[in-house]
């Protein structure tokens, strides 16, 4: 059976697929009586279960989160969010941890990730000043944090939070800060550079817990803007500073990748202060939040009825967008 691609489910549609269980929460009804809420999710997103109330409670018996479960039922809706939701008709059945695999069911960016490399490799080789292309070639040289990069998501909730997600926003903004350099002249070596090394620290501040998107404890400790200057600064001791670059490129370095959020209430400890270290800023913002309005204009909850403006203001962007009708761009 393939796939079920969660965003496209119709109401009254048939449900009888392995899902991952995201989230499960245990409430109480005014009356002490106990019910179970599960949101369950796969590849192409996350759906509600409908309560399961005291008298059915052992349907979800060992749907914990992060285990896989065959659901049966229909699509129905919550009329009080317009959002759809499955109705269980039967208890969940849940399978075995050997007989799955936790990645298959995580979202994962659309595209060949090889091309993502090939273009992000020409970035490295077409670097002129040799100390940048060797503080970048401390990561991007490195088969491991490859690895490690590409199974990383954006963000665990926001932007780009799929497989291969991280991959993607470090093209992306390499991508826009690469363009702006070169229109503003700046230094396009230093703004390659501090593109491709502003998020390494999400490398060690997410990973993949329970089937879903988590925090690390240095990631809910340090935060990734601080752990990248530290993932810096621990492979430059192992490869000696003075073999690599001088003090003085090390400082312009640290400082994009911890001014990238520009503001202290964002999270970075400074703020920008080189013309470089503004373009890496703006480049992280502009791919993040154009992911954000992106997805959210794909997500269909957020249009009742077909209707072109969104009912209400998706978290991701803090207002009303408007979804352009189909045709709109065509010629005739």
């Amino acid at each position: 059976m393939p796939p079920l691609n969660l965003g496209q489910l119709s109401i009254g549609e048939r449900v009888q697929h392995e899902l991952l269980v995201v989230d499960r929460v245990e409430k109480t009804q005014g009356n002490g009586d106990p019910f179970v809420i599960l949101k369950l999710g796969n590849a192409s997103g996350h759906i509600d279960v409908a309560p399961i109330w005291s008298n059915q409670r052992e349907w979800a018996d060992g749907a914990d989160r992060g285990r896989v479960v065959q659901a049966i039922g229909q699509v129905g809706m919550y009329a009080k969010t317009g959002k759809r939701q499955i109705q269980l008709t039967g208890p969940l059945r849940v399978l075995p941890n050997e007989l799955v695999d936790l990645h298959a069911f995580l979202p994962r960016i659309a595209g060949d990730t090889v091309k993502l490399w090939d273009w992000i490799d020409r970035q490295r080789a077409e670097m002129s000043t040799p100390a940048l292309r060797r503080l970048v070639d401390l990561f991007y040289a490195d088969d491991d944090f490859r690895l490690k990069l590409e199974l990383t998501p954006g963000s665990v909730r926001g932007h780009h939070a799929k497989l291969g997600g991280l991959l993607l926003h470090v093209y992306e903004v390499t991508s826009i800060a690469k363009q702006t350099a070169r229109t503003m002249k700046a230094n396009v070596d230093l703004v390659v550079a501090g593109a491709l090394l502003h998020d390494v620290g999400k490398v060690e501040a997410y990973c993949i817990d329970g089937g879903a998107f988590d925090y690390t404890t240095c990631g809910l400790l340090l935060g990734h803007v601080v752990l990248g200057t530290l993932m810096l600064e621990r492979r430059l001791a192992a490869a000696g500073l003075a073999s690599v670059c001088t003090p003085g490129q090390l400082l312009d370095i640290q400082h994009m990748i911890l001014s990238h959020h520009g503001k202290l209430e964002f999270g970075s400890p400074v703020e920008p202060m080189t013309t470089e270290a503004e373009i890496v800023h703006w480049a992280d913002e502009a791919s993040a939040k154009a992911n954000d309005m992106m997805e959210s204009l794909e997500e269909p909850e957020h249009f009742g009825g077909g209707k072109e403006v969104s009912d209400k203001r998706p978290w991701r962007v803090g207002r009303k967008i408007w979804r352009r009708p189909d045709g709109t761009w065509t010629d005739g």
